[in-house]
């Protein structure tokens, strides 16, 4: 009789040869959630669920282009939730509601295609700038998540049109752009003068806005949602992540009330777009802003449908790349200089260890 960890080998590789990802097995009829996808109890709850008033910050950054007293109040805003929860959400953002719609519409479009068409974008080879998969580390985790992801190296050049499915070829660049240009220029000069920089220093000094990367998810509904994850508890291996989701929810991060650790909602806010601090600029900041953890949870109805912007840095350059604290007057330094590669390998090397920062091996 073959063993628990042969067999699960084996069920990963069947699973992954269909080439159809869990909206496959949706499509199949499956009632039961496969053992493949089975998450320890202790990674799906955290405590005791309890009452809280904890609210993710939602912030107007239409004001930031007023008067200089406007611009300061907004600053103070950004500040307070990259310096508190890491997390916040953005109205006025410049960000059309035609682009995030289609872009939604498109991931789902594609996602929804049949198995023939999406085959040929099927692929675990990293070197492809366009690959669609269910689940990165599937051959790697304990566990595996419940979605499917289409995956998009957009900047410094966005990939050839032929290079991308037919569903996502005119409205992924355009939306990237809008993103990049219109929100990632305006956050990043933000907190730039929250750490009290002038407002170009992350995006000119530092190389913030050079790399861009999509990670449109898509999340069937879960026939046994309390067995299994969208996305298990993570940082982000990003200067800065910028979601764009839909109105189904299940986005939850990681928090502190009353001095206990709990699972908070960040609920879909019409026309808002979610941001989150990575753990590049936690290191540049010298723990001035948080990259927390956070997750999203199995639903019961769906597709929950994402879209993750990742400021990174470009690929060719994460080699040389310097990351190193900016100190504050009367500070001292709390990590070493790294680069963004040093950074991305042993964020791999702790990816699934509940509670483990790839920080923590920086620390001075």
């Amino acid at each position: 009789m073959a063993s628990a960890q042969p067999l699960r080998a084996l069920n990963l590789k069947a699973f992954d040869e269909t080439r159809a990802g869990v909206k496959g097995l949706v499509d199949a009829g499956v009632t039961a959630v496969p053992s493949i996808f089975h998450h320890p109890p202790e990674s799906l709850t955290h405590g005791a669920p309890r009452p809280h008033r904890f609210t993710v910050p939602v912030i107007n950054l239409s004001s930031a282009v007023g008067t200089t007293t406007t611009r300061a109040a907004v600053v103070a805003q950004v500040r307070a939730a990259a310096e508190t929860f890491g997390f916040f959400q953005v109205v006025g953002h410049g960000v059309p509601e035609a682009a995030t719609s289609a872009m939604l519409a498109a991931v789902r479009g594609f996602i929804e295609e049949p198995v023939e068409a999406k085959a040929p974008y099927y692929t675990r080879d990293t070197g492809r700038r366009v690959r669609y998969q269910s689940n990165l580390d599937l051959f790697q985790s304990t566990a595996a998540n419940w979605r499917d992801t289409l995956f998009v190296e957009m900047l410094p050049e966005p990939p050839a049109p032929e290079e991308l499915p037919a569903a996502c070829r005119r409205v992924a660049p355009e939306y990237a752009r809008l993103v990049q240009q219109r929100l990632g220029r305006a956050l990043l000069g933000l907190l730039s003068e929250a750490l009290g920089l002038r407002p170009g220093n992350l995006e000119e000094e530092h190389g913030c806005l050079e790399g861009l990367s999509l990670a449109c998810h898509y999340y069937p509904a879960c026939p046994e949602p309390h067995l299994t994850l969208g996305t298990p508890r993570h940082t982000d291996a990003s200067f800065l992540t910028v979601l764009l989701q839909d109105a189904v929810g299940g986005l939850q991060v990681l928090v502190d009330v009353e001095d206990a650790p709990a699972w908070v909602d960040v609920p879909p806010v019409a026309g808002a777009l979610v941001v989150n601090v990575g753990d590049f600029l936690q290191l540049m900041s010298n723990d001035r802003f948080k990259s927390v953890e956070h997750r999203v949870v199995s639903n019961g109805v769906g597709p929950r449908v994402s879209v993750a912007c990742f400021f990174r840095t470009d690929r060719a350059a994460a080699p040389t790349r310097v990351l190193a604290p900016i100190i504050a007057d009367g500070e001292e330094a709390r990590y070493r200089s790294t680069t963004v590669e040093e950074v991305v390998r042993q964020y791999y090397k702790v990816k699934g260890l509940a509670g483990i920062s790839a920080l923590q091996h920086f620390r001075l």
